[in-house]
């Protein structure tokens, strides 16, 4: 297994700062990836705080567990999807979180290593599942999907609007033969999508982004952990998530919305019988990555972190 897996934090200061972490919490990397975050979490809770980590890539679980090593058992890292948080978390024993991170999409090493099929710069299969132990890979997805339901996935997840003709190119190029690579998939996209001189985005990036959530439903496992919010947090505890799709950022922000106001009352009713608010806002805004970062880090432009603290 391939463990060198970089992993430069987007919004560590920011989220460390949202977080606000103590010695002795207790902690929760639900997209451990490369373990950037979870290192830094573990530091600032020194002597004796607790981190678990949790990843569907079982690369990044290997290379986690070895960037961690060094803080022994104040660590566990745990192949699985976040959405299986409780499940996880009940197999080391804890109940209640002093903080919860989630840091979507997906990361530089996925993205940079051809065999995982991610890439429409490097030809590879295609495949693009974050667990590529289990689930149905990108190949399997394209072939058993209809022409108008591809280009509805393209327009939904990746906001393609010639969805119809990527959609149409790429099932001509797949009947006859030719679609077998992740090569072959930009050149079914770049066929009927120019380049915008204006940002420069190879005209792949949507549909190959699309795609990939569909592949992994992403947004469904986003929908499943933010349902269970405020659980597993303890009174006081926060959550941050850092989303890079408007889609997620959208879903966070209403969810995060949700529970800070829960009240259902017309305008002027006199007695509010709503629920009390479960959490506070920590960000009324999102917080975003600064120009400088951008320019060390181009996939960190889009990032976006919101968070939320329980209170009761």
């Amino acid at each position: 297994m391939d463990v060198h897996f970089e992993h430069k934090p987007v919004l560590l200061q920011e989220v460390m700062e949202l977080l606000s972490p103590v010695p002795g919490g207790v902690y929760c990397d639900a997209t451990v990836g490369g373990g950037g975050h979870a290192e830094t979490l573990l530091e600032m809770t020194s002597p004796d705080g607790r981190v678990v980590g949790i990843d569907r890539d079982m690369d990044a679980v290997a290379a986690a567990r070895k960037r961690l090593a060094r803080f022994g058992d104040r660590v566990s890292i745990h192949h699985g999807r976040f959405s299986q948080i409780d499940e996880l978390l009940s197999k080391v024993g804890i109940s209640v979180l002093d903080g919860l991170l989630l840091d979507l999409g997906i990361s530089s090493h996925q993205v940079d290593l051809a065999s995982r099929g991610f890439s429409f710069m490097r030809a590879g299969p295609l495949d693009m599942r974050m667990d590529a132990s289990q689930g149905e890979t990108a190949a399997g997805l394209l072939n058993r999907t209809s022409e108008d339901e591809l280009a509805d996935t393209i327009y939904k997840f990746g906001g393609e609007r010639l969805s119809r003709k990527v959609a149409r190119s790429i099932k001509r190029m797949e009947a006859d033969g030719n679609l077998a690579t992740t090569a072959d998939l930009a050149v079914a996209v770049r066929r009927v999508v120019g380049r915008s001189k204006k940002s420069g985005i190879d005209p792949a990036t949507r549909t190959f982004q699309a795609i990939r959530i569909a592949v992994n439903d992403e947004l469904g496992e986003l929908e499943m952990l933010l349902d269970l919010l405020p659980e597993p947090l303890a009174v006081g505890g926060t959550v941050s998530i850092i989303t890079f799709h408007s889609l997620e950022d959208r879903m966070v922000k209403s969810r995060f919305s949700r529970l800070a106001n829960p009240c259902e009352c017309p305008p002027g009713m006199p007695v509010c019988n709503c629920p009390a608010p479960m959490v506070e806002h920590v960000t009324r805004r999102s917080v975003r990555v600064s120009a400088a970062r951008v320019k060390e880090n181009q996939r960190a432009r889009s990032a976006k972190a919101r968070a939320v603290r329980r209170v009761r």
